[in-house]
């Protein structure tokens, strides 16, 4: 699925690439070999062997022109090998820059649809500390048997299968075609079509994804797995539930996984339907934490709530679910049905999951403890650096798009004071860009339209700085001063204040300092905490 705006179109002309390499740019931007086509679908076939680490297969992209072109680039990451390309019965030549294959197509291409197939092998990138340090990972399970996956968010699909590794541009479907050896059972995205033993001992498991699915999405979980099925009567008729633990921890997997369908439920109120009925849900183990693969979540939370057993906010309340179901589903609608079109967006995936937390504390234990879990959650911000860094060279910005991001959502939640409103806001933001990759401006610009509030300061503020805006304010007398410190040119938000002989009232400063009569005692005021910044008194 090609992109609805390149994310090149809103690159800040100030944005620095200099630190950024030739190889950054080939991977994060939609370069002249990329832009012509647009990719319609994939058909991978890989052959697993855990013995040596080593994987072969081949990948057929069918795309359609966009434009003319003469030269294709095909992403597959070293240390693997480009064996051919193959178009029809004709091999083309490619030259090799860094991970990126520029292919030599037959002549001009002008218009309709063309299929190439790549066939490769080698050793993929281990990960060291999956899914942060990414690729594949070959370990054992506690008994000693194989158990392989794969996580490579940031990193690149390209990692272990050759593809057009730019977000801007989503399959519309995917086959997924996994050789393991007997006795390991593959789980991969979408619905298993159907199950082949062949005669050297290993067996392929095809699995078919009939919607678009971002690259880094697609995933091998191979292991001693039992099968657990569930469904949910969801808005959008019965969605299939299915659960593949370790064979050893099936009976732990039913009553943790027991969480899945009031978590599916709370979403589906604030998020709309869930977005792959066709494709199902799953839960799968896996020897790291976990990753939001399409339709094929892993899991490795060990079976506790909390975040491996621990509460990220600090109240408590994160210790009431299992942190991995609810945070990695959450992606299911922000960032695999709304996806990021760059990189420096990723907060478009992360920021709407954090807040997703917040949201599923409060359908189990109401409204302020959500705002509870939210507001604890900022002992975990930095301000080390941006959450949007520079676009187009796969850049990350701070990991503060999970509680800073989380939290400026939050706030603009308590900005609009209309629970009603904002539940239509983020249902109509699945709707309108169903399945589809999309800038962080897009997102911005919508909801500022839909909230009939002008909020781009508001992402400005916590997205592209390292600033949370002080309140600052003085008593004199009986007049109570106020304004914003801290804060971008232009920011105006809205925030309200408990002020002792007042009570609550609902202020607007700007940069400039504004006045109202008050009690000496205004000089105690605090304010609501719904709203992320600090207040400061001056002398």
């Amino acid at each position: 699925m090609i992109a609805l705006l390149s994310a090149l179109l809103v690159l800040p002309l100030v944005q620095d690439t200099t630190q950024y390499t030739h190889a950054d740019t080939l991977r994060g931007s939609n370069g002249p070999a990329r832009a012509w086509w647009d990719v319609q679908f994939y058909d991978l076939h890989v052959r697993v062997n855990p013995a040596d680490s080593s994987i072969a297969g081949w990948n057929a992209i069918t795309y359609r022109v966009l434009k003319p072109g003469r030269e294709m680039q095909i992403d597959l990451q070293q240390p693997l090998i480009m064996d051919s390309i193959v178009q029809g019965r004709r091999r083309l030549t490619f030259r090799r820059d860094g991970n990126a294959y520029f292919v030599s197509l037959a002549g001009l291409l002008r218009g309709g649809m063309g299929v190439v197939t790549v066939w490769y092998h080698g050793k993929p990138r281990i990960g060291t500390r999956l899914p942060w340090n990414g690729g594949f990972t070959f370990p054992t399970d506690s008994l000693g048997r194989p158990w392989i996956a794969t996580a490579n968010e940031g990193l690149g699909a390209s990692a272990w299968w050759p593809n057009k590794d730019y977000l801007g541009d989503e399959p519309d479907s995917q086959r997924i075609a996994i050789t393991v050896p007997d006795p390991l059972i593959d789980v991969s995205n979408g619905r298993l079509r159907s199950t082949t033993k062949n005669r050297d001992g290993t067996t392929t498991y095809e699995w078919f994804v009939k919607s678009p699915i971002n690259n880094y999405d697609v995933t091998i979980n191979a292991g001693q797995y039992s099968h657990v099925s569930d469904t949910l009567d969801g808005e959008a008729g019965r969605l299939t539930l299915d659960f593949w633990p370790l064979d050893y921890h099936v009976d732990t997997a039913r009553r943790q996984f027991q969480q899945v369908i009031p978590m599916l439920k709370c979403f589906e109120h604030w998020f709309g339907p869930y977005p792959w009925y066709v494709d199902g849900y799953k839960l799968v183990e896996t020897p790291h934490l976990g990753m939001e693969h399409q339709s094929a979540i892993a899991y490795g939370n060990h079976f506790l709530n909390g975040y491996l057993g621990r509460d990220l906010s600090g109240t408590g309340l994160g210790l009431q679910w299992d942190f991995i179901i609810v945070h990695e589903s959450a992606h299911e609608w922000w960032g695999n049905n709304i996806s990021a079109q760059d990189h420096a967006d990723m907060w478009l995936h992360e920021s709407f999951a954090n807040y997703a937390e917040g949201l599923y504390t409060e359908c189990g234990l109401g409204k302020s403890a959500g705002a509870a879990y939210m507001i604890g959650a900022r002992r975990g911000v930095r301000n080390d650096r941006p959450i949007v860094p520079v676009f187009g060279v796969n850049a990350q910005g701070s990991g503060d798009m999970y509680p800073k991001g989380g939290n400026m959502l939050h706030t603009i939640r308590a900005i609009l004071d209309d629970d009603a409103k904002w539940r239509d806001i983020l249902r109509s933001l699945n709707k309108t860009f169903y399945h589809q990759t999309v800038t962080g401006k897009q997102v911005q610009d919508y909801i500022s339209r839909e909230a009939g509030i002008d909020l781009s300061k508001v992402f400005a503020q916590y997205l592209t700085t390292t600033k949370i805006p002080v309140f600052e304010f003085r008593v004199q007398g009986s007049t109570l001063s106020y304004h914003w410190a801290n804060v971008v040119p232009g920011f105006d938000i809205p925030v309200r204040v408990q002020v002792p002989g007042l009570g609550t009232r609902l202020l607007r400063p700007t940069e400039a300092w504004q006045s109202l009569e008050a009690s000496p005692r205004a000089g105690e005021l605090s304010v609501d905490e719904n709203f992320y910044v600090t207040a400061s008194r001056q002398p």
